[in-house]
């Protein structure tokens, strides 16, 4: 073993982390693991079995089906949200009525737990915008020769920059790519935390 070896294992740790983070970034990554957590008390609570002892408590109720459904359904919505994040909408609002479904049909919501985790998921997940502004995911156009419709570009007013300045001062170069900074771990949110390689 040389002693290169570590280093190029940390390249490699350091590249997968990376893309973790920009897979995570692009969709709702943790209103899904909020939603999937969620569907695991409701559905393994009703047919578990504890030992206390010598003593085995088990909770035998008459809502044990539809524990597991709604569990079961909770988990796909958590799933949903991280591979289809279009229908983040849809998942988050199907997600927070399963829940409050679960408060009746599942021992209260999977002892209250899973209740609250899939309510969680769910407002994470309707609240959730993709980085970009766009719903569908595509780019917008960024050109700062035009205009939003291709016309001339506007006189920014003097309101807008600041003495000295010019107004795109921070706007990447054209033929740059934005990445994430290092520093910058929001997981997607509102664009911020972005810089021009």
């Amino acid at each position: 073993m040389s002693a290169e070896t570590p280093v190029q294992n940390a390249g490699h740790f350091t590249r997968a982390r990376l893309r973790f983070r920009d897979w995570r970034g692009n969709r709702p990554f943790w209103a899904g693991l909020f939603t999937l957590l969620g569907g695991v008390p409701i559905a393994y609570f009703p047919y578990a079995t504890f030992k206390l002892g010598n003593m085995s408590l088990a909770m035998a109720t008459t809502a044990g089906a539809g524990s597991l459904i709604i569990g079961v359904l909770l988990v796909t919505l958590g799933l949903t949200m991280w591979f289809q994040s279009a229908t983040r909408v849809f998942a988050g609002v199907a997600a927070i009525v399963l829940g409050l479904v679960s408060l009746v049909v599942s021992n209260i919501g999977g002892f209250i737990v899973g209740f609250l985790l899939s309510l969680i998921g769910g407002a994470l997940s309707v609240s959730w915008m993709p980085s970009d502004g766009s719903a569908d995911g595509a780019k917008p156009n960024r050109s700062r020769k035009h205009g939003p419709a291709g016309g001339a570009k506007e006189d920014p007013s003097p309101a807008d920059s600041d003495a000295g300045v010019p107004a795109d001062a921070g706007a990447p170069e054209p033929g740059h790519q934005l990445t994430e900074s290092a520093g910058a771990d929001n997981g997607g949110g509102n664009g911020g935390g972005y810089r021009a390689d």
